[in-house]
């Protein structure tokens, strides 16, 4: 991975998946905050911290609570929900209510509350169980204890911005989003890619595994993991769309942060954008499957060490045979919130154990090559 370490303030233009053209006095400016360290409460904290470049810009680090989320700043806290790569999240269109289609998409987060990338970008240093400053006020303050980001911002937007520290934490926010523009974090690189390319090609398993994939008779895959037209160049494979899968309670991460055994994850509703729409509990957003074979674990809350048994998950819901979860050996356990359950948009058609190998293979196609140990 270290040649998309590039070089501070010296970033050349990449494409872009946005109509409007990128400041470029924020593009280096958004990597030197992305691996800065310094502005997390005890300073062992950056962005690249949960969202590690050479592992899809996802969390792998180990913890005491077996990777489900991540560690904070301050070690003895953790969060409550399973960190999402950042990989291809400049796709996902501002959070909005949708009036043809009567639902909410979009937007950062698992439950959207970050209207954009620059929302999000200015969520996790205040928070306390991630990056733990006190305010904006003591984040400003460490931006200017790096003289040379100082500077750099000072010859870009005057002398005069350092008497507004709302001004410059909106240019935090702002670099970060831009730095997200960068291929680097939408690469289109994998097997698929390539094979739609004419570049490579798919086994006879792939094959049928991205047959059941995209039918929408036999699966139901594609009701939340497709955007475009079948074999678009750029499929993220996610709707941006929220559902409750039905995913069970994460026993073990509820103990470990001391949550109690009535707690529940709200979803959606804790965006206040849903205005208390009781009707959004339980709903998360739907993640990209790009990389999803090196993301590990799976669901909101973690629960899932392996991609195979997300499948095996999903198929329950339609093949009475799939009683066992495999990571437990005991019966699936009752979903975190029930009434919401997205039950229309998980029916399908029982699936054998083969077409089970033949979805988590096509899967694994997903992965860009820079992840693809396997194509190595």
């Amino acid at each position: 991975m270290k040649k998309y370490f590039l070089s501070l303030f010296a970033l050349p233009l990449f494409c872009f998946a946005q109509e409007e053209p990128i400041n470029p006095a924020l593009l280096g400016l958004g990597q030197a905050f992305f691996f800065d360290k310094s502005l997390s409460h005890n300073k062992t904290q950056s962005c690249s911290t949960c969202h590690m470049p050479a592992a899809a810009f996802a969390d792998l680090r180990e913890n005491d609570i077996d990777k489900m989320v991540s560690q904070g700043d301050d070690p003895t806290k953790f969060g409550n929900r399973n960190t999402p790569t950042a990989i291809y999240a400049k796709y996902s269109p501002d959070f909005h209510f949708d009036e043809k289609i009567k639902d909410y998409v979009g937007g950062q987060f698992w439950d959207g509350r970050a209207k954009n990338l620059a929302e999000q970008a200015g969520g996790p240093p205040l928070n306390p169980v991630e990056m733990g400053m006190k305010d904006k006020a003591s984040v400003v303050k460490r931006i200017a204890e790096n003289q040379a980001v100082k500077d750099y911002i000072t010859k870009h937007w005057g002398e005069e911005i350092w008497q507004d520290d709302e001004k410059i934490y909106a240019i935090m926010e702002q670099a970060l989003a831009a730095f997200q523009q960068l291929d680097l974090f939408s690469q289109f690189s994998s097997k698929y890619d390539r094979t739609l390319a004419g570049e490579d090609k798919f086994t006879d398993q792939e094959v049928l595994g991205k047959a059941l994939f995209f039918d929408k008779e036999k699966t139901t895959c594609s009701n939340c993991h497709q955007m475009n037209e079948k074999d678009h160049r750029e499929e993220t494979f996610t709707n941006y769309r929220y559902f409750n899968l039905g995913v069970p309670k994460n026993e073990t991460l509820i103990a470990h942060n001391k949550l109690g055994e009535d707690w529940v994850d709200n979803g959606l509703l804790d965006n206040p954008m849903v205005k208390g729409d009781i009707a959004q509990k339980g709903k998360f957003k739907v993640p990209t499957l790009r990389n999803v074979a090196v993301t590990a674990p799976y669901m909101h809350n973690g629960v899932f060490k392996e991609l195979r048994t997300v499948l095996l998950f999903l198929d329950s819901h339609n093949n009475p045979e799939r009683k066992i979860n495999p990571e437990t050996g005991k019966p699936w356990s009752a979903a975190e919130y029930a009434p919401t359950i997205s039950h229309s948009d998980l029916k399908g058609k029982p699936l054998t154990d083969a077409e089970i190998d033949a979805l988590e293979a096509f899967l694994k196609t997903l992965t860009d090559a820079a992840y693809d140990k396997g194509g190595e």
